[in-house]
């Protein structure tokens, strides 16, 4: 079992940056595919990134492709967000999510579903 906390969010202006932390106790932290989604008020929740467990491999959404970045440091049990550019309609609570690694890193990667474990997600709030 991992357990996930986020950290890093806050309020920022539009066309301003953020950079969004997840630290992973427990298990090995390499033993994952990790993934960040978001969820805004009256929404469901929606795929943002996912990096696969060496991070050689990275699913974008089309929203953020070009503005966001995933990353992974194995050695420091940690994944990232870097987000730039940032516009309102970013605005949402921020989670990242745990897959075991036994399953291929596929763009099943991109379903909330296929995650076991979840943080308790970071507020992220773009003010135009």
């Amino acid at each position: 079992q991992v357990q996930l906390v986020e950290s890093g969010g806050g309020l920022v202006q539009a066309g301003g940056s953020l950079r969004l932390s997840c630290a992973a106790s427990g298990r090995t932290f390499s033993s994952y595919h990790m993934g960040w989604f978001r969820q805004a008020p009256g929404k469901e929740r929606e795929f943002v990134a996912a990096v696969s467990w060496s991070g050689s491999r990275i699913y974008y959404a089309d929203s953020v492709k070009g503005r966001f970045t995933i990353s992974r440091d194995n050695a420091k049990n940690t994944v990232y967000l870097q987000m730039s550019s940032l516009k309102p309609e970013d605005t949402a609570v921020y989670y990242c999510a745990a897959r075991s690694r036994t399953a291929l890193f596929t763009e099943q990667a991109m379903a909330s579903g296929a995650y076991d474990y979840w943080g308790q997600g970071t507020q992220v709030t773009v003010s135009s």
